[in-house]
C-alpha cells in the first residue's frame, strides 16, 4: 500500500507519499481500506518532530479516518467485511489501509457521506469526553470555546446547542464568527478585537462561563480563570498558546473551580473504547436527527498532504480539512 511517511521531521514537504508494507490486523482488531482521512494539529507537530506516536502505534500519522472493513483478525464480532466505518486512531490515517482497535470503530453516521465521515472521530471524542464526560455541561449553562471555527470548535458549538446550552465562542474574523453564528453560537468574541473576560462577563450579567474548552494553554490560563463562573469547569486541550503559565490560586479557589486537561491519542484502549461507546450512543442520534454535521472546509488528494498541513498552518480554514485516499 502506499503512505505518508516522515522521514525526516520539518515543514510540509517533510510528509512523503512513499510505498510501505500493508498492515496485518492482530488480535481484536480491524483492517479497514481507507477513503479519507483529516488532518488535525497533532499530525503537524508529529511532522514537526514533537509529538511521536505511542508506543505500538503506526509512525504514520492521522489520528482518523473513514472506509471499508477489509479484514478481521481473530476475536472481533460485531463487524463484518465491507461494513463503511470511520475510526479513532493512535497513528496511520494517512494511508491507504489500516489497522485499528475494534473498540474505535464506529458505524458510518445515518446521514452522513462515508468520505465526510473521516471529519468525526477525533472532534466528537474529544468534545465529548471534555466538555460532558469530565467537565458535565447541563443545560442552560454557558459554554466558552476558543478556536470555534475549528474542527473542534464548530463540533463543540453544535453539540452544546443540540443538549440546550448557550454558548460563547472566539474567533479571530468576522467571516469566522459569522460561521459559528449560523452554527447556533449565541456570543461572538474577536479576540484580535475584544478582550474575552469582558465580553463573557458582560454577556452572562457578570456571572461568568461555567466551561470552558480551551486550546491556547498557558497564553489563556489566567484568563480563563477569571471568565469562569462559580463552580465553573476549564478543559485544557491544547497547548497553541504554550505550555507554562502562572496561575492565581486565590481566584480559582474564591470560585471553586476546577482545571481539567486530557489526551486521546496515548491514552489505554479500554478508556478510549469507553469514549468511543459514549460518543456512539449520545452522539451518533444527532446526525440522524440533523442537529449535527460534519464541518469540511475542503478536501485535498492523500498524496498531497503537504498542502492539507499549509491550509491548516495558515489558519484560514473552517471546519475540517478532509485527505482523499486515491
Amino acid at each position: 500500500m502506499h503512505a505518508i511517511t516522515i522521514p525526516e521531521p520539518g515543514g510540509p514537504e517533510a510528509l512523503v507519499w512513499d510505498e510501505v508494507p500493508d498492515p496485518v490486523p492482530g488480535e481484536g482488531e480491524v483492517l479497514v481500506e481507507v477513503v479519507a482521512s483529516a488532518v488535525n494539529r497533532a499530525d503537524i507537530l508529529q511532522r514537526q518532530g514533537f509529538y511521536d506516536p505511542p508506543p505500538g502505534a503506526s509512525r504514520y500519522p492521522g489520528l482518523e479516518c473513514s472506509g471499508q472493513v477489509a479484514a478481521l483478525g481473530p476475536g472481533v464480532s460485531g463487524w463484518a467485511v465491507g461494513d463503511e466505518v470511520c475510526a479513532l486512531l493512535a497513528g496511520g490515517g494517512y494511508a491507504e489501509k489500516v489497522v485499528v482497535p475494534a473498540g474505535q470503530l464506529l458505524p458510518v453516521p445515518e446521514g452522513v457521506e462515508l468520505r465526510q465521515a473521516a471529519a468525526l472521530p477525533e472532534v466528537t471524542c474529544t468534545v465529548w469526553s471534555n466538555v460532558f464526560m469530565v467537565a458535565h455541561l447541563r443545560p442552560a449553562e454557558t459554554l466558552l470555546v476558543h478556536g470555534g471555527s475549528s474542527g473542534i470548535g464548530t463540533m463543540a458549538i453544535q453539540l452544546a446547542k443540540a443538549l440546550g446550552a448557550r454558548v460563547a465562542v472566539t474567533a479571530g474574523t468576522k467571516e469566522k464568527l459569522d460561521y459559528c453564528a449560523e452554527l447556533g453560537a449565541d456570543i461572538l468574541i474577536n479576540y484580535r478585537e475584544q478582550d474575552f473576560v469582558a465580553e463573557i462577563e458582560r454577556a452572562t450579567d457578570g456571572a461568568g462561563a461555567d466551561v470552558i474548552l480551551d486550546n491556547m494553554g498557558a497564553k489563556y490560563l489566567d484568563r480563563n480563570v477569571q471568565a469562569l463562573a462559580v463552580n465553573g469547569r476549564l478543559a485544557i486541550i491544547g497547548m497553541q498558546g504554550g505550555a507554562k503559565g502562572e496561575l492565581n490560586i486565590g481566584t480559582l479557589l474564591s470560585k471553586r473551580a476546577a482545571i481539567s486537561a486530557t489526551s486521546l491519542r496515548a491514552r489505554p484502549l479500554g478508556e478510549k473504547a469507553a469514549i468511543v461507546a459514549a460518543v456512539r450512543e449520545h452522539v451518533w442520534p444527532l446526525f440522524a436527527d440533523g442537529h449535527v454535521r460534519p464541518i469540511v472546509d475542503r478536501e485535498l488528494p492523500m498524496s498531497d498532504a503537504a498542502s492539507a498541513h499549509r491550509v491548516v498552518e495558515e489558519s484560514g480554514h473552517i471546519g475540517k480539512v478532509l485527505l482523499v485516499a486515491p
